[in-house]
């Protein structure tokens, strides 16, 4: 008894224990599952929220990393394939959603970074102009892939080309988790923490 109590310790001392398994969240009937493969590698759930206005809900969006964060630094710094999913919940017209990647990456993005993304950030408006209309039960997942970069797809299909680099992606997450995001309790939620 008092071995097994000591190597339980010890384990726990040296990290060995495994944090408890990843749940299925649900939010706003919205049921996001506990895993996600995206490119080669199995996610796990790290956060639920949703984009509201008032009583009106947008979407519902969760938030799958390699291994869960709990601060925007720590999702920036965790290696491997991230997924930003989101599940309309209103009809909207794409060129909605374009105005708020702009406005998210001129509010989050350093303005000395800004013009290396340009031109990538105008070929994502691109993709997401060319869904027209978004509608309720839409799923869009915004991916990093390794070696790809931003993937960007409707209801599993993709809607262009692959955008590179991680600095893009790093300017996605920022829209919802940067110093000004979209909604402060969607952010919350994508981190795992109760919304304020």
């Amino acid at each position: 008894m008092i071995n097994r109590r000591r190597l339980l310790l010890a384990a726990a001392a040296g990290g060995l224990l495994a944090r408890p398994a990843a749940a299925q969240l649900t939010i706003v009937g919205e049921t996001f599952p506990a895993t996600m493969r995206v490119g080669n590698a199995d996610l796990v759930l790290n956060g639920v929220g949703t984009r509201s206005v008032a009583w009106i809900h947008g979407y519902a969006a969760g938030l799958y990393l390699t291994r869960r964060a709990t601060s925007p630094a720590q999702v920036l710094a965790t290696p491997g394939a991230k997924r930003i999913q989101l599940r309309m919940l209103q009809e909207a017209p794409a060129k909605e959603f374009v105005k708020a990647i702009d406005k998210g990456f001129r509010r989050n993005t350093p303005a000395a970074e800004q013009p290396a993304l340009a031109q990538r950030q105008a070929a994502l408006n691109r993709q997401v102009q060319a869904m027209r209309q978004v509608k309720k039960g839409d799923v869009v997942n915004l991916d990093f892939v390794p070696g790809r970069g931003l993937v960007f797809t409707l209801n599993d299909r993709q809607t262009g080309p692959d955008l590179q680099g991680e600095d893009l992606y790093a300017a996605v997450l920022g829209i919802f988790l940067g110093d000004r995001p979209v909604d402060t309790r969607l952010k919350a939620g994508l981190l795992g923490q109760p919304a304020a």
